[in-house]
């Protein structure tokens, strides 16, 4: 029985954090023995806002070592650039022409985006950013998607679509299916347990890159915030120490059950002190297993395997302009 294929992309910009570990990559690396899985990085999605050429050549390669530093096995699962394979943008404009404008107009994400610099400075592909999201995945019959809570409204569109697409062309694409891990679904900024961690914060505060040094590492848990009182107790109602009790949880496999006993009538400082060494029991010889990858290898293993997933996207694009009746 041929195994199901799950795909899912980080995009090459900010630092990656160990929310993007937690809620995305240590995912993959629990999948990739149980699917067949395709792994992108999603260069097209970054300049939907404005990028440094350098800068973004330089991130791409460095999200496919933090990939392979993390646990990704090429020998398991496929690593490529999104850019490599022109079938997603080809794919994409074929689904803008049955998507709606009010579809995009609902989606949190853009709203959210655009409103920091005002509507009337937002960018088309920023706007269009799910229908593109869409094709990636529909583009490899991709039946799991492994995702963040936040990206699940992406997720209902991609599936809106290929139901579409099937029903007026013919069965055409697989309907995927969104993929959660609760305790993780969302890590929150260090700075502000209200807002999700991520790469594009104002303050370096908010989050622990993946390439933060052991002595960073402990400053920014040092000066994370805690809710009122001094017990560590795991509740809604106290969602900074929870986040930080779901982020121990995710580094060390205990229950947040486990954690609350281990930490009973002891106070915030002993919590960070234990946070810190679980973190830096998985930063250290990450960092040393990224360390040690060769760029040029890195860059060959890429190039490699766009060609191996170029044979798949053709394929469903001869599929899918034959369906709309484009001559060929």
């Amino acid at each position: 029985m041929s195994k199901k294929r799950i795909f899912s992309g980080v995009q090459p910009s900010g630092d990656v954090h160990i929310g993007n570990y937690l809620g995305a990559i240590k995912n993959w690396v629990d999948l990739q023995d149980e699917f067949e899985s395709i792994f992108c990085i999603v260069d097209l999605h970054a300049i939907t806002v404005s990028q440094d050429p350098e800068e973004l050549r330089r991130k791409t390669l460095e999200v496919a070592k933090v990939y392979l530093a993390a646990g990704i096995d090429p020998k398991k699962s496929t690593i490529y650039v999104q850019s490599q394979v022109s079938e997603h943008a080809e794919l994409a404009w074929i689904l803008n022409t049955i998507t709606g404008m009010s579809e995009l107009e609902k989606m949190t994400q853009f709203k959210d985006k655009s409103q920091k610099d005002g509507l009337e400075s937002a960018r088309v592909g920023l706007f269009d950013y799910p229908v593109l999201m869409a094709a990636d995945i529909l583009l490899y019959d991709t039946e799991v998607v492994p995702v963040g809570e936040d990206q699940m409204q992406h997720i209902e569109l991609a599936r809106t679509l290929a139901r579409r697409f099937n029903k007026r062309f013919g069965d055409t694409f697989v309907v995927p299916k969104g993929h959660l891990k609760k305790e993780t679904m969302r890590v929150m900024g260090l700075d502000d347990p209200a807002k999700k961690m991520s790469k594009s914060a104002t303050s370096e505060m908010n989050y622990i890159s993946l390439l933060d040094s052991p002595e960073i590492v402990e400053k920014k848990i040092k000066r994370a915030v805690t809710d009122s009182g001094s017990d560590i107790t795991y509740s809604d109602d106290r969602p900074a120490i929870q986040n930080l009790i779901n982020i121990y949880s995710s580094f060390s496999g205990k229950s947040p059950e486990e954690i609350v006993a281990e930490y009973e009538g002891k106070g915030f400082g002993e919590f960070k002190k234990g946070l810190t060494e679980t973190v830096l029991e998985f930063i250290i010889p990450f960092q040393e297993k990224y360390s040690s990858l060769k760029d040029e290898e890195v860059i060959e293993l890429l190039l490699e395997n766009a060609k191996k997933v170029s044979s798949i996207a053709k394929n469903k694009m001869d599929e899918v302009k034959n369906k709309v009746g484009f001559l060929q």
